[in-house]
């Protein structure tokens, strides 16, 4: 009850309404996504589940700009965006949107530093340096990565290099996380300690929308949702979340 009680008194971070997303050759139409429905709302933890090709790397892409829907609507802050052109859609990406992704996609050649310095540098802010300096700082702070600034990922286990990807993620203070299957190239323990900081930056007030295949993080959001042949299902579970 409190937690409908919240959600009542906050509005959307992001909303789909009606959203779907075809895949078209000439002989052949795809629904990758069928008339999704999704509110997600700030300092929410969601995740969202569901075996492999049932649409939910295309939700993400989606929700993160990185590809555009083929009807429907689709708000970020209450501005719809769903008929952005690429610069519309690039500037509201690095303005409100923190990816992670499985891969990490690190540059090698660039230190930790520079790689999380990055959104920084193309951010329509245009902090100084001196700004962008403590911002990295704090934030591989945040990651227990301080220490780190001027290795290259080369010289990083996988489970610190996704950590420096979430550095690098947060670093503009986005509107809110996308993370795309962020233990899929980590041991159980690097997995599970990458998650942990998950949790802690959503107590700290971080809002996150997680796919994931792995039911035991899916279990670590507030609120579950599954996916299945590019249909949202509904909630399988809802629990209070702690910064509510």
């Amino acid at each position: 009850m409190a937690e409908q009680i919240n959600k009542a008194l906050k509005s959307a971070v992001l909303e789909m309404k009606g959203l779907s997303k075809v895949f078209e050759t000439d002989e052949l139409q795809t629904y990758a996504l069928r008339s999704i429905e999704l509110k997600v709302y700030s300092g929410e933890y969601l995740s969202i589940s569901g075996p492999s090709g049932c649409g939910k790397s295309t939700l993400l892409s989606i929700l993160g700009l990185l590809d555009m829907p083929t009807s429907g609507e689709y708000f970020i802050d209450g501005v719809n965006v769903s008929k952005l052109t690429l610069n519309q859609a690039a500037e509201i990406r690095n303005a409100k949107i923190g990816f992670i992704f499985q891969s990490f996609n690190l540059i090698d050649e660039l230190s930790v530093f520079d790689n999380v310095a990055l959104p920084l540098r193309y951010h329509h802010s245009k902090p100084s340096k001196h700004e962008i300096a403590e911002k990295v700082k704090a934030c591989l702070e945040k990651v227990g990565l301080g220490h780190r600034m001027s290795h290259k990922p080369s010289q990083l286990s996988g489970g610190q290099q996704q950590r420096v990807a979430i550095a690098r993620a947060l670093v503009a203070e986005p509107t809110i996380l996308l993370v795309d299957e962020p233990t899929g190239n980590l041991d159980s323990k690097s997995g599970d300690q990458v998650m942990q900081i998950l949790t802690d930056l959503n107590n700290g007030g971080t809002t996150i929308c997680m796919v994931t295949h792995d039911p035991r993080y899916a279990d670590m959001a507030s609120r579950q949702l599954k996916l299945l042949d590019g249909e949202l299902l509904g909630e399988i579970a809802v629990k209070e979340p702690l910064n509510a």
